[in-house]
């Protein structure tokens, strides 16, 4: 039986995670190029390696992306501003954003509303992307599908569902939800948990366009595998 899926398409799907606060500028570097190699989606790297990211994708189509606010999205909204412009003047292309969860959970709409529209906005008028992080393990549904329908009528790229820094990932659940609650012009992304290809192969069943993965290797050695079987 045919695949429904190339290496590209896969391949494509992944934003190659180099955020572990343990990780050295050596380490940083050859991740980089292990995401060429393999021609992930992007890299998403620690803010400060990101202007070296940015040189060494330059000329390719793996994208060069860090964190805003992360990992708990407490920052004020202009600190978020400074650091989403040092990030674009860095050469970056795809902003991930934290929305600030006290707010959320405050349920003080307006200002997570100003926060999504100022930083999509922001993103928008230098010709890149921004995918907005809900920390989703902290949330409850009706939290989730207020984000997503702000982040629709914001017109943000995507929604995501955690910095794989909190105590859960994504769920199959949380992906169906946000899928169903977000207009079809913004996208879904899987991070925390996706570490295999059958993994990946099950939430793109359920919509999403972008995970981010750590075991960028392994999961796209296993999709070749599997392609070159009779």
């Amino acid at each position: 039986m045919p695949h429904d899926y190339s290496y590209r398409d896969i391949a494509k799907m992944i934003d190659h995670s180099l955020l572990q606060p343990t990780l050295t500028d050596e380490e940083l570097e050859a991740g980089c190029r292990l995401a060429l190699e393999y021609d992930a989606a992007s890299v998403c790297i620690k803010p400060y390696y990101l202007k070296r990211c940015a040189e060494l994708l330059f000329g390719s189509d793996v994208r060069a992306s860090t964190t805003i606010g992360f990992p708990h999205g407490g920052h004020t909204i202009a600190i978020k501003l400074k650091e989403a412009e040092q990030a674009l003047d860095d050469g970056c292309q795809e902003l991930d954003a934290v929305v600030n969860i006290g707010k959320v959970l405050s349920g003080d709409w307006e200002f997570v509303r100003s926060e999504i529209v100022q930083l999509t906005r922001l993103a928008h008028d230098r010709g890149q992307k921004i995918k907005w992080i809900f920390v989703n393990c902290y949330l409850q549904d009706e939290h989730k599908i207020r984000l997503c329908q702000i982040c629709g009528e914001a017109n943000a790229d995507w929604v995501k569902t955690s910095t794989g820094y909190g105590s859960g990932g994504a769920t199959h659940d949380d992906l169906k939800l946000m899928r169903r609650h977000s207009p079809p012009h913004v996208q879904v992304k899987a991070a925390g948990g996706v570490r295999t290809f059958d993994a990946l192969l099950e939430v793109r069943a359920l919509g999403v366009s972008r995970v981010g993965a750590s075991r960028t290797a392994e999961i796209l050695d296993e999709c070749r595998r599997r392609l070159t079987e009779e």
